[in-house]
């Protein structure tokens, strides 16, 4: 037995306007999920299938309006022709993800009638893609990993964020300490390596270090350790809030640049960052590498105009970091307004094209 239904988010803390988020209970398969659409009026929304054990409905519930809000906001600053939304799946993707409990998330996602085109995220694979696209057509990223553009996207922002903190447009020396080294950690890792950079890194699996120090030379440390090092660049590229009440006084590093979604567990660590005078590069910019090497391979465009377009996100930043400056205010409102006046703009247009009908 499948139970799809809506669910009112409206009293939620993480709800922001959403348009919609449904949650699905298979039965037979144990597929427990929830998709939430943030905002379609630039297109449909696209956001990764994130597969986690987490420890409640509302804990997903939660990261998923978080993570969707986001993907509307990156494809916008990306300046990408869609809209955001997300997909969570409960369970432990190394013990509970099955081909029937991918099959049946596959039919929840075709349920929502093109609103919402899945991808991989942190979790899923390419592989697990290609199984949802037994069932639906609403899949995206299935002919080659994104994980690299991602982490291209991260070294090239980060590069940005050196550049303008530290005076230096080289990364030799420069000390990076890489939160997790998995799909995307791993890659960027070895990009900053191969650019001169000290490398430090942690991760809560051992295979992941293990492979990170077969490749390169790194500093492994714990991963409790991570945020106490004096490094130059603290680089978070597993899951979010990791700038917490616990950990932002901990962080001496000038400049926060990493992959990983919502580092700051909410916009109160952005002000604090920004008066203990740290760049932080906000994540939804710096990350957007993947959903441009998504929305590229849907469209057929070639790797060189991905690559183009990705290098393009260093402009970005560095726009944000310059009215920072200009205004005294945080990254991360600035970042918010340029993508708020991108994607309300299309929202406007929608509303008086709807009148005129």
């Amino acid at each position: 037995m499948t139970l799809v239904q809506r669910v009112d988010c409206r009293q939620h803390p993480e709800f922001d306007g959403h348009e919609q988020v449904v949650q699905c209970h298979d039965t037979q398969t144990g597929l427990r999920a929830i998709i939430a659409i943030h905002n379609t009026s630039r297109g449909a929304a696209l956001g990764g299938c994130r597969m986690w054990p987490y420890a409640s409905v509302n804990e997903a519930i939660t990261d998923a309006l978080r993570l969707s809000r986001g993907m509307t906001y990156k494809s916008a600053l990306a300046n990408l022709p869609l809209g955001g939304g997300k997909a969570v799946i409960m369970g432990d993707p190394r013990h509970d993800k099955t081909r029937h409990l991918l099959l049946a998330m596959g039919e929840f996602v075709d349920s929502l009638a093109g609103q919402y085109v899945t991808a991989e995220d942190s979790g899923t694979c390419v592989e697990d893609m290609h199984v949802l696209a037994k069932r639906t057509s609403r899949v995206a990223g299935v002919y080659a990993d994104p994980s690299p553009s991602t982490a291209y996207s991260t070294f090239v922002g980060l590069s940005a964020a050196v550049y303008h903190r530290l005076g230096t447009d080289k990364l030799d020396g420069v000390r990076v300490a890489v939160q997790g080294v998995g799909n995307v950690g791993r890659r960027l890792a070895k990009l900053l390596r191969e650019a001169g950079a000290e490398l430090f890194v942690c991760d809560v699996y051992e295979e992941n270090l293990a492979r990170v120090q077969s490749e390169l030379d790194v500093t492994v440390v714990g991963a409790a350790d991570i945020y106490d090092l004096d490094v130059d660049v603290f680089s978070p590229c597993a899951l979010g809030a990791v700038i917490n009440d616990d950990t932002s006084h901990r962080i001496s590093a000038p400049i926060i640049a990493g992959a990983a979604n919502n580092q700051l567990a909410n916009s109160a660590f952005g002000d604090a960052l920004h008066a203990q005078n740290k760049l932080y590069v906000p994540d939804y910019v710096l990350n957007a590498g993947g959903i441009v090497d998504i929305a590229y391979q849907r469209s057929g465009a070639s790797s060189a105009d991905t690559r183009q377009h990705i290098e393009g996100i260093a402009d970005t930043l560095t726009e944000i970091f310059r009215r920072s400056d200009a205004e005294g205010r945080p990254t991360y409102q600035i970042a918010d307004e340029l993508a708020e006046e991108r994607f309300s703009r299309e929202t406007e247009m929608e509303a008086r094209e709807s009148r005129v009908a």
